[in-house]
């Protein structure tokens, strides 16, 4: 693995700081390690510092009053997480558990304060990424609460392709229970919308892959939202 300097400053959030800058980072942060089920934090602990993942996948999540649980996001190496608790001084507003044997920096919201009080330029980067992560979030509820799911299934299937930057072949590196929470539906809709997805032309199912057969056809779907007739 590259050395954790090299690593920060290739995240967004520390891209253009000088090396001197890095190394006051790399002097705050902790290491963490979480196996596979291990939960990070609870939605309503105190926001002490916030994470970037190295390595591994993390999920945050609420759960409803009746139990059950909403995958917001999926994260993987090299985003940051709980930024925003940090800054306001408040409780984390959702959970986060480890999906997958992860590697963590954390960064506590202290030393991190006094950082970037004498570092400008690292609070305007970090302003940078919170504003990123609002945009995605409207998004996501945008989706949920106009798009059916076929629309909501093709925005994430060329969402994993732009990500994996593969626009033929894009892997699902989390299960078909945390598709389908982070989509809004259930297992069973997910699998009936794949079905009929690859039923129309549009996809290949290739158990932990899947095939884009038509790239536009899903631009369309994810654009316009619609059901599939």
């Amino acid at each position: 693995m590259k050395k954790i300097s090299d690593f920060l400053a290739g995240i967004p959030s520390f891209n253009g700081l000088s090396e001197n800058q890095i190394e006051k980072i790399e002097q705050i942060i902790v290491h963490k390690h979480f196996n596979k089920g291990e939960s990070i934090f609870f939605e309503g602990d105190h926001g002490d510092g916030f994470y970037v993942l190295v390595c591994g996948l993390v999920k945050i999540f609420k759960v409803s009053s009746e139990g059950k649980e909403h995958i917001m996001r999926i994260l993987g190496a090299g985003e940051p997480f709980g930024q925003v608790a940090v800054y306001a001084g408040r409780s984390f507003p959702a959970s986060a558990q480890a999906i997958a044997k992860s590697h963590l920096l954390f960064f506590p919201r202290t030393a991190f304060i006094e950082l970037i009080t004498k570092n400008p330029s690292l609070a305007l980067s970090m302003l940078s990424v919170l504003s990123m992560r609002l945009r995605e979030f409207t998004v996501h509820v945008e989706n949920l609460a106009l798009k059916e799911v076929p629309g909501r299934l093709a925005a994430y299937l060329l969402y994993l392709a732009d990500e994996q930057e593969n626009e033929k072949l894009v892997s699902l590196n989390i299960s078909k229970v945390q598709i389908s929470s982070l989509l809004g539906t259930t297992p069973e809709t997910l699998s009936r919308i794949l079905t009929r997805l690859a039923g129309k032309g549009l996809i290949e199912i290739k158990r932990h892959e899947i095939k884009m057969l038509n790239h536009k056809g899903l631009e369309e779907l994810a654009k316009h939202g619609r059901n599939i007739e």
